[in-house]
């Protein structure tokens, strides 16, 4: 639950558009796991999906990711299959379904979700609105307005993203 009340914003949110079949979005989570540890809930960190025509598999992994949200453990799944890239590159599907089961997850229902597509539409609008903005690549991250791309070069993202965050952080407080 947040507090919305007029008297204290919303935090501040972190935008982070990014394909689970990435090796560039694999090496992003050093800087992700940062930004929670030093920001905790002052920062909101919300994945979004932008799957890449490049990756077979990175469709289903977007989809596969909401089925994680959906049953509580979006983050630890999304971190569970990045650190495993290569092996969704060469099993595909059954390997979302085995980190699920690995994770405690219903396994079965992950299956289903896959089959059944419910979440498709969740992935459509990420990937849509993303192109809107002019994402091309991933990992990118908007905060306060500003697009950052690491698809090219993660170098000195994670201190600008500190900046903005500070920034937006300090507005909000006074």
């Amino acid at each position: 639950m947040s507090d919305t009340s007029p008297d204290r914003p919303a935090a501040p949110v972190l935008d982070v558009w990014c394909e689970l079949q990435c090796p560039d979005c694999r090496t992003a989570l050093d800087d992700l796991g940062a930004l929670r540890a030093r920001y905790g809930d002052r920062l909101e960190l919300r994945l979004r999906h932008f799957p890449l025509e490049k990756h077979k598999h990175a469709f289903a992994a977007a989809q596969a990711a909401e089925e994680a949200v959906a049953q509580g453990k979006g983050w630890e799944y999304v971190e569970a299959v990045l650190a495993r890239v290569e092996e969704l590159d060469r099993a595909g599907e059954p390997f979302l379904v085995e980190v699920a089961r690995e994770l405690g997850l219903d396994a079965e229902e992950f299956d289903t979700a896959l089959i059944d597509g419910r979440h498709i539409l969740i992935v459509d609008a990420d990937q849509a609105e993303g192109k809107a903005i002019g994402v091309t690549g991933t990992p990118t991250y908007v905060i306060g307005g500003e697009r950052l791309d690491g698809g090219k070069s993660q170098e000195g993202l994670r201190e600008r993203i500190e900046e903005i965050a500070d920034r937006l952080l300090a507005a909000r407080e006074s």
